[in-house]
């Protein structure tokens, strides 16, 4: 059997990208639910509401749709984060910012933990870059704010993985463990880390 491209599986029609996101966002419950090994193509479209067969017209294989709902998520995160910072008056309110707004979608979708954390293993490429793609775009706000005066010079390479895996296990902790602390309250009391450090304060 010949394999259909990822290309000739794009919707081209409003309706057909409708049906493909439906389809996502079942596949978003199924594989948080049950994971990737125990879930299935009938529980997928059993969700979605759609007939078994419409999903071979957007996707080959359960493993298809696991890589394209990892970009899905991935993309999803961003521009959840994105649009919140997307006015932020200087870089420390910008991580205040889009620290809550990570928070707060990985509340509204916790299976995000199960579903990345089995990607290490199912779809490697799409893990890898999940990551490199939110460290990339992270690295060039930090050096745009250091060309503005926002922050300090440093190794922005670094500083973003590390932001990065406060905000992660920030998210692991306060949204799919336990969600009952203020996501505005989280982001303040980090941000406020970030900023000042852990040091001592000086005695003048």
């Amino acid at each position: 059997m010949n394999q259909v491209s990822v290309s000739q599986k794009t919707p081209k029609t409003e309706r057909g990208r409708r049906t493909r996101n439906k389809l996502l966002e079942a596949a978003e419950i199924e594989f948080g639910e049950k994971g990737f090994h125990e879930a299935g193509i009938s529980g997928i479209t059993y969700r979605a509401g759609v007939a078994l067969g419409t999903f071979y017209n957007y996707f080959e294989s359960k493993e298809e749709i696991f890589r394209a709902l990892v970009r899905f998520m991935s993309r999803r995160t961003r521009k959840r984060v994105s649009q919140r910072v997307a006015n932020a008056p200087d870089r420390l309110s910008a991580e205040r910012m889009g620290i809550e707004a990570y928070i707060e979608f990985a509340r509204e979708h916790k299976s995000i933990y199960r579903i990345i954390s089995e990607a290490e293993f199912v779809a490697p490429k799409e893990h890898r870059n999940h990551y490199e793609g939110f460290a990339q775009a992270y690295q060039a706000n930090l050096e745009k704010a250091a060309q503005n005066g926002e922050i300090r010079t440093g190794d922005y390479e670094v500083w973003s993985w590390s932001i990065m895996g406060i905000t992660v296990f920030l998210g692991m902790r306060y949204a799919e463990w336990d969600d009952n602390q203020s996501a505005a309250e989280i982001a303040e009391i980090v941000t406020d880390m970030i900023a000042r450090g852990i040091a001592p304060e000086k005695k003048s």
